[in-house]
């Protein structure tokens, strides 16, 4: 009777119901197309640069030529059929028409080679092969050249960093080459061919289930992410209608009856772990079946679905138990929906559902760790990209189940003393 009450109350309230399954599924769909975009960007979509180019060189047609054969970046070099000039790129990027632009400097390529022929001259001397009696020629003071990059101030760090080791590894191969060819010419052999191509490469190694290679794409992010996300926010109609019943007087009236206040919570927390549990698999639904249907990556949860579900439901103990913990101690719904709703915010934020816990600083790492959100999150990217067993998500599910135990601990003893004095 006492999951019925919750029912009925719930049922009273049919614009909150559909809210509470609708804005969810929304928030997902929204979020990862964003997400799934920013993805692709790297691939499928590319970065107009301006290229402002004095150098009209070797140096200059090979990083042209790179940055067009890359998947990136798409180069501009003319605004209205006129050549960019510095103060025009400079001008359209501060402005934000443009996310950077590369500067170029005149006599790059004919200044560098001189830089090289120079160190090269000095290296064949020491080692004897120079020739004694050719004249010595007036060492011509070459100085250092700046390749200028300006970047639109909205666009991240992250973006500059990535674009900035590019261009420096860029430039860095054509002064290998340059090198390598300015020895075979002062060592008379022309048909000397220097090996070129890096030694060194990378190969990344990623998991393989079946064979098969576990590549990680936004949905596999999102949906884990903001489903506890969704989870968590049960702690505002949650705390709400405990409020509610406080200062109606329902509660009271419950405490007349031959029934425990345990009883009472076990029915709260069995009505909201069904609509935990309702929007989680509308939640995968959505990521299974629409998601293709919107050029996004279905969700494989082919042999994962049953410990999805089993984390999900500790996700939803949690969340229930810190939704009563709010409702017993709130005296009023202006308490506890603000209230509640910043602190799932908070709880999401330092969890690792916006920012991966591994980009913030250490002290942050540290308060992570006391996130349910985030032994959820990691509950979930065990299951769904480390290939966990039960065995190996106990710990998470243990601290997601002991959070619940807990908070309605607490609210208990809170509202017996209370109901005492």
């Amino acid at each position: 009777m006492s999951v019925y009450k919750e029912f009925l109350l719930l049922k009273r309230d049919m614009g909150g119901v559909v809210t509470l399954f609708l804005m969810p599924l929304v928030l997902i769909i929204t979020v990862t197309l964003i997400q799934d975009n920013t993805f692709k960007t790297v691939t499928d979509s590319k970065i107009p640069i301006l290229l402002v180019d004095y150098d009209k060189g070797n140096v200059s047609k090979t990083v042209f030529d790179n940055l067009q054969k890359s998947n990136v970046f798409s180069v501009v070099t003319t605004i209205d059929d006129v050549p960019i000039t510095e103060a025009v790129a400079k001008e359209a990027v501060f402005k934000g028409k443009f996310q950077m632009a590369i500067v170029i400097p005149s006599h790059l390529s004919r200044d560098l080679q001189l830089k090289i022929d120079q160190n090269v001259e000095r290296i064949v001397s020491s080692l004897g092969f120079s020739d004694s009696l050719a004249v010595k020629k007036q060492i011509k003071i070459v100085n250092q050249k700046e390749v200028k990059l300006y970047f639109d101030p909205a666009v991240q760090l992250s973006f500059k960093s990535g674009v900035m080791n590019s261009i420096d590894k860029m430039i860095s191969q054509i002064e290998t080459k340059s090198i390598y060819t300015t020895f075979q010419d002062q060592l008379g052999e022309g048909d000397t061919s220097f090996e070129q191509n890096s030694f060194i490469t990378f190969k990344e190694i990623v998991p393989r289930i079946n064979n098969k290679e576990i590549i990680p794409n936004s949905v596999q992010h999102n949906v884990p992410a903001w489903t506890l996300f969704a989870i968590f926010f049960i702690v505002i109609p949650l705390s709400i209608n405990i409020v509610k019943e406080k200062t109606q007087g329902t509660f009271i009236r419950l405490r007349t009856n031959p029934v425990s206040s345990q009883i009472v919570l076990a029915g709260k927390t069995l009505m909201y772990l069904i609509i935990c549990m309702i929007q989680f698999y509308m939640m995968i639904g959505v990521a299974v079946f629409l998601f293709p249907y919107l050029g996004l990556p279905a969700l494989n949860v082919q042999g994962n679905l049953i410990l999805m579900s089993v984390v999900a439901l500790f996700s939803g103990f949690a969340a229930i138990g810190f939704g009563i913990l709010l409702g017993t101690v709130a005296k009023t719904q202006e308490q506890s929906a603000p209230f509640g709703a910043t602190s799932v915010i908070i709880l999401a934020a330092i969890g690792g559902v916006w920012v991966p816990v591994f980009a913030m600083p250490k002290i942050m790492q540290v308060i992570a760790q006391s996130s349910p959100m985030n032994w959820g999150l990691e509950a979930f990217y065990d299951v769904l990209l480390r290939n966990a067993s039960i065995l190996d998500l106990l710990p998470e599910l243990g601290l997601l189940f002991l959070f619940f135990i807990v908070t309605t601990t607490i609210a208990l003893l809170y509202d017996k003393k209370k109901r005492a004095v």
